[in-house]
């Protein structure tokens, strides 16, 4: 593993309308980003809430992307100038920063700096943006089945908007902390500012943590940036 790469790969998060999935790999795929990993949920934004963001219908496609850094950059500045006129998605863009990585995948990725064409200077400045402009956070929840509105519930009382339902399966743990742990989980997750996140946690943890039948395990992951695509 390599942690020295911390600075050099990202992770791209999109939550898009179900069904342009395609389109929007491809679109990557064209700006040198191109691995990725797919999978679907739910929105869980009112629809009234939906209609203001412009976000279209709440099943939503769900995009896994792995670039450097250089290459995420040169694409926030490109959307960036975009954004006016609409990229078309109806979902949300968010960049995450590695801690580390394994090396293998680290070398492969990064062959695809040489390739982007955007001038040094340009994607300096929007990477430093990335990280000086934004302070949101992405809160995952993970509890049994069933109790995702309860959690949206108590979640919104502290400050959230919304969120995205990722179905998943708990696989070789049947006992956490001696206690019995459901294998059909849900995941929620949740941008939301850094002013609101500990708040939001806590309250989630007070009523879904591992104490309670819910089983819920909070965590949260720093977003460098979130945009509208």
């Amino acid at each position: 593993m390599s942690a020295g790469r911390q600075n050099q790969i990202m992770v791209i998060l999109s939550i898009i309308e179900r069904g342009k999935a395609k389109a929007y790999i491809e679109m990557l795929d064209k700006r040198n980003i191109g691995f990725h990993m797919q999978c679907v949920g739910q929105g869980t934004a009112s629809s009234e809430m939906m209609d203001i963001l412009g976000l279209g219908s709440s099943d939503k496609d769900i995009v896994l992307s792995y670039a450097p850094r250089k290459v995420v950059a040169a694409l926030a500045a490109e959307l960036t100038k975009d954004l006016s006129s609409g990229m078309g998605y109806n979902g949300l863009m968010m960049l995450l920063s590695t801690s580390a990585i394994n090396n293998i995948a680290a070398e492969l990725l990064m062959q695809t700096v040489q390739t982007v064409q955007t001038e040094n200077s340009e994607i300096e400045g929007e990477e430093s943006a990335m990280k000086s402009e934004y302070h949101h956070s992405l809160i995952l929840i993970t509890v049994n089945q069933g109790y995702t509105d309860g959690v949206m519930q108590t979640a919104k009382k502290a400050g959230a908007t919304g969120g995205t339902v990722i179905r998943a399966r708990l696989e070789g743990v049947e006992q956490v902390m001696a206690l019995q742990v459901q294998e059909e989980k849900e995941i929620i997750a949740i941008l939301a500012p850094d002013s609101v996140r500990n708040q939001i946690m806590e309250e989630v943890n007070k009523e879904f943590g591992l104490r309670s039948e819910a089983r819920g395990v909070v965590c949260s992951v720093p977003v460098d940036r979130a945009m509208k695509i």
